[in-house]
């Protein structure tokens, strides 16, 4: 062997390394996306106002620099390797025998989830409400999820849980300051500064109905007693969660710590860890109740209305969480082609090459800019008809955008090659990931039907949908044919749903793409919108990646990728 200033080399030269790319460490996440930058403050309509060493106010976004750099470093991808490859593990009792039902996590997983904490991306739009508040807090989100996604199922509950907890007073002048809180403590003792927040709903008889649960609230005093078995309980080492349970008054809504008021462990009894196709980092447990304490949230028998807020809040974490896969995806397999050369010229500059992460980039640029247009409509500012909008159009791009999600991971794999399919490069990770998105908080015939449905009870929906996308009437003849024959197809639904059940898939599609292609039309430059409304729109459209017209801009868009 023999050495030089950069470290040491083989002798032989089978062993030198020649055309691969450099390791892609130590760039800002947030700079270097351009989508996420701009959107960020023209459709979330999104500032930080700094103090600077004058007294003044500035605008700008430090924390989400500040972010993008955390995120970018070399250590923080070693920890989201390190959280990928050892998973938590499951320690029903102590080695003196007693039962402590407790998930033991890689030290990694915990320098990850408590930056996020520090950064708020989980509750800051609770904590500091206004006007592009949500769109920070997606941002915020969206960079750590990028990277590590595990962590952000935990950090996405504790967002989603203020809104139901809310409903109940006492519960949220104890919880809210803990779960508005930058600090994390992983431990569970009382007192703690800090919480996050779970849930636990799903019932192996039931899954998605909810109200086939059997598990049973016993009234005891100020609290309930709680009986039953959940199949399903996301990020079991949190300090609360929310629980559907059946008391005689029907179905209701209850939260349930993990610490009792006096410190003692409430009964929480873990019988296993899933053993997920993705989603390795986070752990996912069937969860026995014996006479577990919790307290009601919301009116009797109202479990599911109480619980709605939160599933709204979720589904549009799935779509962030879709969108900031997507946002690796194209990174990666950007940088891979840009540095690779092959058949004697760079990967990127092969016309068959140049189409396929131009379109990988488009699909992304597109995610992100719904994404961001769906949390403005969730800040404190929104009025009846933003409210409106947001119902149908979260469960309109829940469905959409995270169904895209595992095949443009897939696609965006392949242009890695044999190495893309290789554990060392995040994109096999990626590819295990996405399909969480599109099964979390309502499979895809699930949110196909909960469309037609709002379609039909909640007309005031369809109408401020509309009027979105008539904002981008006129900018381009395929949108807006597409537009007129979509509101047409639409219209019969909304008194008879029931008939158009086998084409609701059909229906949430269009209704999509609609949405995404008025956004892009009103905000994104010309060759990132042209190539969205001709591709998905014209008649020529096909959603396998790589297809885009010879019409389109292709190096207009990949200069934002």
């Amino acid at each position: 062997m023999t050495a030089n200033a950069a470290g040491p080399v083989s002798c032989y030269p089978t062993h030198h390394v020649l055309n691969q790319p450099p390791p892609r460490v130590d760039v800002n996440e947030f700079l270097e996306n351009t989508p996420l930058v701009e959107y960020l403050h023209t459709i979330g309509e999104a500032e930080e106002t700094t103090t600077t060493a004058a007294g003044t106010q500035a605008l700008g976004t430090p924390s989400l620099e500040a972010t993008g750099a955390v995120v970018g470093s070399a250590q923080f991808q070693e920890d989201a390797r390190l959280a990928h490859k050892n998973p938590p593990l499951l320690h029903t009792h102590s080695k003196y025998g007693q039962r402590i039902d407790e998930v033991e996590y890689h030290p990694s997983y915990h320098r990850i989830i408590a930056q996020a904490v520090a950064a708020g991306a989980h509750t800051s739009a609770w904590a500091d409400p206004g006007k592009g508040a949500n769109a920070l807090r997606a941002a915020q989100f969206m960079l750590f999820a990028q990277v590590e996604p595990g962590h952000a199922c935990p950090i996405s509950m504790s967002h989603a849980a203020v809104e139901s907890i809310a409903v109940a007073p006492d519960l949220a002048g104890e919880w809210l300051p803990r779960l508005y809180s930058r600090r994390y403590v992983p431990e569970l003792t009382p007192d703690k500064p800090g919480a996050l927040v779970g849930m636990a709903m799903t019932e192996k008889q039931g899954g998605s109905d909810v109200r086939a649960n059997s598990t049973r609230a016993v009234s005891d005093g100020d609290h309930h007693l709680l009986t039953g078995h959940k199949w399903f309980c996301s990020a079991p080492m949190s300090d609360a969660f929310l629980v559907l349970a059946q008391d005689d008054a029907g179905l209701g809504c209850f939260l349930v710590p993990r610490v009792l008021p006096d410190g003692a462990r409430n009964t929480f009894l873990l019988q296993r860890l899933k053993d997920k196709a993705g989603n390795r980092s986070n752990a996912s447990a069937e969860v026995e109740f014996a006479n577990t304490a919790g307290w009601r949230i919301g009116d009797p028998g109202r479990g599911v209305r109480a619980i709605m807020g939160m599933v709204g809040q979720t589904r549009l974490d799935c779509v962030l969480g879709t969108a900031a896969g997507m946002r690796q995806s194209v990174a990666e397999a950007v940088w891979h082609a840009r540095h690779r050369h092959a058949f004697g010229a760079r990967l990127i500059d092969q016309p068959a090459m140049t189409n396929v992460l131009a379109d990988l980039a488009l699909e992304a640029e597109a995610a992100t800019a719904v994404g961001l247009r769906l949390a403005r409509a969730f800040d404190n500012d929104a009025g009846t008809s933003e409210r409106a909008f947001r119902r149908l159009a979260t469960a309109v791009t829940k469905y959409w955008v995270c169904k895209r999600g595992p095949n443009h991971a897939y696609e965006a794999m392949e242009c890695l090659g044999g190495n893309g399919y290789i554990e060392d490069f995040p994109l096999a990770m990626r590819y295990r990931e996405q399909p969480v998105m599109a099964i979390w908080e309502g499979t895809g015939n699930v949110i196909a039907l909960d469309v037609l449905r709002a379609m039909a009870t909640e007309p005031e929906s369809v109408e401020a949908f509309v009027a979105e996308l008539r904002l981008a009437s006129g900018a381009h003849p395929v949108f807006d044919d597409f537009a007129a024959r979509l509101k047409e197809e639409v219209a019969p639904i909304r008194s008879t749903p029931q008939d158009f059940a086998g084409q609701a898939r059909t229906v949430v599609e269009k209704l999509a793409l609609a949405l995404q292609a008025s956004l892009l039309l009103r905000f994104a430059p010309a060759a990132v919108s042209d190539a969205f409304v001709v591709s998905r729109m014209g008649e020529g459209r096909t959603f396998n990646y790589g297809t885009l017209p010879a019409s389109a801009d292709l190096a207009g868009i990949l200069a934002r990728a």
